[in-house]
C-alpha cells in the first residue's frame, strides 16, 4: 500500500515566530489555499458562467480583486483571472471552474502549490511593506479590492488590500520564496516587537 503523502508548507516551521509578532504587525500563514488560473473571454458567455458559480463578477480593472462567497478572483490580464477558495482544494476547484467554462471555451489550472499566502496586519503593516515596496500604499490610493504585482524586498508578490486603513494585507508569493519574505518580514518588523518590550 502507498504511503500517504502530506503537504508541507513552507512556512512550517515559522508557526511560533509568527505568534510572537506584536500586534501591530501581526502575521499569519494561510495555508494551502486553494488557487486555480482561469482564462475566459471577459464579454463572452464563459465569463457569465463563471459569474454565476462564483456569486460574483470577475473584476474588469488592472490591479483589482473581487471577493466572492468563499475566497477571492484576482484580475490577472485581460482574459485571466487567479481565483482563490478557502473550502475545497485545488483540485476541486480546477475541476468546478473546468465544469462551469469548459463548453463556452475557457479554460482553469490548478497553480495552488505554486504561491504560499502570508496575512500582515495591524497599525504598521503598511509600514512594514512600505520598506521593501515602491507601491503607494497609502490608503487614500491603496483601498479595498486592489491587488498589485510588485516586488517586496526581493520576491515577487500580489499585495491584496483588506480594508480601507492599511493596516489589513493578504501577501502571495511563490512557495520557493516564502522563507526568504517571512524572514524579511520580521527583519522589518523589528522595531515594532523591541516597542512592546519598552512599553512592558
Amino acid at each position: 500500500m502507498a504511503d500517504t503523502l502530506v503537504p508541507i508548507s513552507p512556512l512550517h516551521r515559522l508557526t511560533e515566530r509568527m505568534a510572537a509578532q506584536p500586534n501591530s504587525a501581526s502575521m499569519s500563514e494561510e495555508a494551502f489555499t486553494a488557487m486555480a488560473d482561469l482564462w475566459v473571454d471577459p464579454t463572452g458567455s464563459a465569463a457569465a458562467a463563471v459569474a454565476e458559480f462564483l456569486g460574483a463578477d470577475l473584476p474588469s480593472a488592472p490591479g483589482s480583486v473581487v471577493e466572492t462567497s468563499a475566497g477571492a478572483a484576482i484580475w490577472a490580464g485581460p482574459q485571466e483571472w487567479l481565483i482563490t477558495a478557502r473550502t475545497v482544494s485545488g483540485v476541486e476547484l480546477e475541476q468546478q471552474l473546468q465544469a462551469a467554462v469548459r463548453e463556452h471555451g475557457g479554460a482553469a489550472t490548478d497553480v495552488s502549490a505554486q504561491r504560499t499566502v502570508i496575512r500582515l496586519s495591524g497599525e504598521h503593516a503598511r509600514r512594514v511593506l512600505s520598506k521593501g515596496c515602491s507601491l503607494d500604499l497609502h490608503p487614500s490610493v491603496y483601498r479595498k479590492g486592489t491587488a498589485q504585482q510588485t516586488m517586496l524586498a526581493l520576491a515577487a508578490v500580489t499585495i491584496i488590500a483588506l480594508d480601507d486603513t492599511g493596516t489589513d494585507y493578504r501577501l502571495l508569493v511563490r512557495s520557493s520564496f516564502a522563507r526568504y519574505l517571512a524572514e524579511w518580514l520580521f527583519d522589518a518588523s523589528a522595531e515594532f516587537l523591541e516597542d512592546v518590550f519598552r512599553a512592558s
